[in-house]
């Protein structure tokens, strides 16, 4: 079956060039993907704070991140476990939360 020629100036050696896009992976697709990362899994099982850095990053998706929060994945790159900011965060977010559900 010949190729239909084109329709602006009817050449029939057509060349199908495809285009560029990106498929934006689920949460679902996201965890599978950590899930077979061996060495990552391994990590998060021994408590590595660098392996939980990775994991936070990969669920994040590529989302803009507090500055607070950059520090302390920064912090957990490097070995850190930023304990007293980890707390202090999570009882803001506690803090945060029981607010808004009392206000509702």
């Amino acid at each position: 079956m010949p190729l239909p020629p084109c329709p602006c100036c009817g050449n029939s050696q057509l060349k199908r060039i495809f285009s560029t896009f990106s498929v934006q992976k689920t949460q679902s697709d996201v965890y599978e993907d950590i899930l077979s990362d061996r060495e990552l899994t391994q990590g998060m099982m021994r408590d590595d704070p660098r392996a939980i850095a990775e994991w936070n990053r990969r669920m994040n998706s590529g989302e803009k991140s507090s500055p607070e929060y950059e520090e302390i994945t920064e912090r957990m790159d490097r070995g850190e476990w930023p304990v007293t900011q980890i707390e202090e965060k999570r009882k803001e977010f506690s803090s945060q939360e029981e607010s808004k559900s009392q206000s509702d």
